[in-house]
């Protein structure tokens, strides 16, 4: 079987084609990573089918999407775009699934070896239990798994548009510097990679650390804010200070969804940030947070937790559920 799988997010998209066996190995074909960018995912599909050195034939397509899917069509959040399945079934001659992109996560952490992952709490793990996923990107996504015998059963959800709760003076701060920008002050608009920029503009404003022009002039020349300030930490006190707002509320609103769900299985923290900077980040400082929701903390310190550095996770699933339908 032929499965051509994608991971679409806000600011790219990863493309795979893989051809499975009878014991149900894939072999990978082709894979190719694209700015998420032009008229229409259409056009990243064919242009990716077409420069594929082997038949790019394909028997179904599973494509994972940053939004909600709600009746095979989906309005992506951060990307212009409209999807639908039964628009691409047609483009692509093959039958074609559109599912959330932590969907496709929450499917792909399951499959993953311990090398992909670097555990942050041990806890007590439940593998019959449900698990959460939660990752960082150009947004934010969640999602809840629960274990069903040899099958998996996946809530995805838009918990990242939650409201943002400042959990002391300087966020409460924050809070108010962001309504000023916007109407909704979601979680997303922190815990993010366009939040970053959006902390950045804080630290500086509130006085928290001073502007810097090197800093400055790489957002003028349209860098990503958020690339640009994880690569001047070391350098700029700003940036320095913006991940440190930033990791400690990543850190809790993963405690937040755990609270929620009681993640026995595993909390994991996915997404493109956490795999790109992964020995950058301050987990040290991300578990502090997690576990500061006072007469809980003991509840949370018995929840697994762990990093997930496999930044193509979402194809691994996009590409198993393929499998599982």
């Amino acid at each position: 079987m032929r499965v051509l799988a994608a991971d679409v997010g806000g600011t790219k998209t990863a493309l795979g084609l893989y051809e499975s066996n009878q014991a149900g190995d894939y072999r990978t074909l082709q894979e190719q990573i694209y700015p998420s960018s032009g008229p229409s995912l259409s056009a990243l599909l064919h242009r990716f089918l077409s420069s594929s050195d082997s038949d790019a034939r394909i028997d179904v397509a599973v494509l994972s999407v940053a939004g909600p899917v709600e009746a095979g069509v989906c309005n992506t959040t951060n990307l212009p775009w409209t999807l639908s399945e039964v628009e691409l079934t047609r483009e692509l001659r093959a039958p074609t699934k559109l599912i959330n992109d932590f969907h496709a996560v929450a499917i792909g952490v399951s499959m993953l070896g311990p090398a992909e992952l670097r555990v942050l709490q041990v806890g007590r793990r439940d593998p019959t239990a449900p698990y959460a996923v939660i990752g960082a990107g150009t947004g934010l996504g969640e999602a809840v798994a629960v274990p069903m015998g040899a099958q998996i059963c996946v809530l995805p959800g838009e918990g990242g548009h939650a409201d943002f709760a400042p959990r002391n003076e300087i966020e409460m701060r924050l809070l108010r510097f962001l309504q000023t920008q916007t109407d909704h002050v979601s979680v997303e608009r922190v815990v993010s990679g366009m939040g970053m920029g959006a902390l950045y503009d804080f630290v500086v404003a509130d006085g928290l650390a001073a502007d810097d022009p090197e800093t400055r002039a790489r957002f003028a020349e349209g860098e990503s804010r958020g690339a640009v300030i994880s690569e001047r930490a070391a350098l700029d006190p700003a940036a320095a200070r913006t991940l440190a707002l930033f990791v400690s509320a990543y850190g809790a609103a993963a405690g937040n969804l755990a609270l929620k769900v009681l993640p026995r299985g595993g909390m994991y923290v996915a997404g493109g940030i956490a795999a790109r900077l992964a020995e950058q980040l301050d987990w040290n400082l991300f578990m502090q947070n997690f576990l500061a929701k006072g007469r809980m903390s003991e509840l949370l310190e018995s929840i697994p937790v762990s990093v997930v550095l496999n930044a193509n996770v979402g194809l691994v699933g996009a590409r198993a559920y393929a499998a599982l339908r």
